[in-house]
């Protein structure tokens, strides 16, 4: 797999107080009978996959007679600042997800259990090493996902455009999108959040560095420059703006569902959510500028340090991420990919539709462009800019000043 950003240097986020919180006690304690209750809070399955996970849970509890899991699912939204209270209050789960841009920070801060005697060939090794400090495994990859970039058949048939292929550019796109576009009818040609997260992705499909190999700012580049009027320019002219409604909670995914968008830069995890929408559409990979460059993201479930019921919540860790029951109803939900090695079993998910283009998934994983990451300021720089790009969005500032200030404001945060 080639990638257009590093693997080294693991994203890690800023938790307050999780150095303090070490090795604090969980709530579960065995009960008579050897019979053992432990606890998994999770954001994996929230929106929409809760029977599913509960499907895993049924089949774990049965294959292990004297474990029950009591489940906790929260969004994504409220879930890590959840976490964190947790885990600085020595009151977490005994099982948890995390992510790959905040296990640094976990395991630096000593709240994850080391797993021993875990078969980690289980697992694509690249992901498994993902979650694997000085040869210890402290987590395991639970599911990958990326980024594509969905799009409406229908909308491309009635204006008789042909579907975007691998080869397609920026240019491609945004001359779809113009034509696709027809404010009067409440129909869009594009939607790409402004955020962070698309930025530091399109700085690489522009052929440039969010961060150099030296830890050094290098998005205040003509590439920098070229990626955010990329995501900016489309703001008001072939997607909606953020006063539009672009800015509420399921904006684009209820838009792009209800027939009113014709290409949408989102993730696999929505195959699920649009498996019966009432709408022809299929997938593509992004198109670049320069280069491809499709973000890739990983989760993982980790056991609290302080777990009393350790040999159980790691007996579940491995079944949550790699047994077979998870493997199948991941495939058949379209829910995010497992990370499991065994490429047989992954070829089974090709023929699930929709969408029909479930090979753009794989290809997608050909140039891969990895989050970027600084330390503790991780949070804030991702604020920042996510916030510059929003003031040039809205016309505030041009795209060279606000790439300038998020580079004034963000070199204090690196360590």
């Amino acid at each position: 797999m080639n990638r257009t950003a590093p693997l080294a240097g693991i994203g890690v986020l800023a938790v307050a107080g999780l150095a303090l919180a070490g090795c604090s006690g969980s709530t579960t304690t065995p009960s008579d009978g050897g019979a053992v209750t432990i606890t998994y809070t999770n954001f994996i399955s929230a929106g929409g996959n809760e029977d599913n996970l509960q499907k895993i849970v049924d089949a774990f509890e049965a294959e292990n007679a004297g474990i029950t899991v009591e489940v906790k699912t929260l969004p994504y939204a409220d879930y890590f600042t959840a976490l964190q209270t947790d885990l600085a209050g020595g009151t977490s789960s005994d099982v948890f997800d995390i992510e790959f841009a905040n296990y640094a920070a976990y395991q630096q801060s000593g709240v994850l259990a080391p797993l021993e005697g875990v078969d980690t060939s289980a697992y694509q090794t690249s992901l498994a090493d993902a979650y694997a400090t000085d040869g210890t495994q402290y987590a395991l990859p639970s599911s990958f996902s990326n980024v594509v970039l969905f799009y409406n058949t229908d909308l491309f048939d009635a204006a008789g455009l042909e579907y975007p292929t691998p080869d397609w550019t920026w240019a491609d796109e945004k001359a779809a999108a113009e034509k696709l576009t027809d404010a009067a009818a409440g129909v869009w040609g594009d939607y790409q959040p402004i955020s962070y997260h698309e930025f530091y992705k399109a700085v690489a499909q522009a052929g440039g560095e969010f961060l150099t190999a030296d830890g050094e700012l290098g998005f205040n580049s003509p590439e920098g420059v070229a990626a955010a009027e990329w995501l900016v320019g489309k703001s008001g002219t072939t997607m909606p703006t953020a006063e539009q409604g672009a800015g509420t909670p399921d904006f684009d995914s209820g838009l792009f569902a209800g027939g009113k968008l014709a290409m949408w830069h989102s993730g696999i995890w929505m195959f699920g959510t649009l498996a019966d929408a009432s709408i022809g559409w299929d997938i593509a990979v992004e198109p670049g500028d320069t280069q491809h460059a499709s973000a890739l993201f990983s989760n993982a479930v980790a056991v609290s340090a302080g777990t009393k019921n350790k040999d159980a919540a790691t007996k579940f860790a491995e079944f949550l991420t790699s047994s077979k029951t998870t493997v199948d109803t991941r495939l058949e939900a379209g829910w995010e990919l497992p990370p499991i090695a065994d490429e047989t079993a992954l070829s089974a998910y090709l023929d699930i539709t929709p969408p029909t283009n479930r090979q753009a998934v794989f290809d997608s994983l050909e140039e891969v462009a990895l989050a970027p990451s600084i330390g503790d300021g991780q949070a804030e720089m991702q604020d920042i800019v996510t916030e510059e790009l929003t003031e040039a969005a809205a016309g505030r500032k041009t795209v060279e000043q606000a790439l300038t200030d998020a580079e004034s404001r963000i070199t204090p945060l690196l360590g």
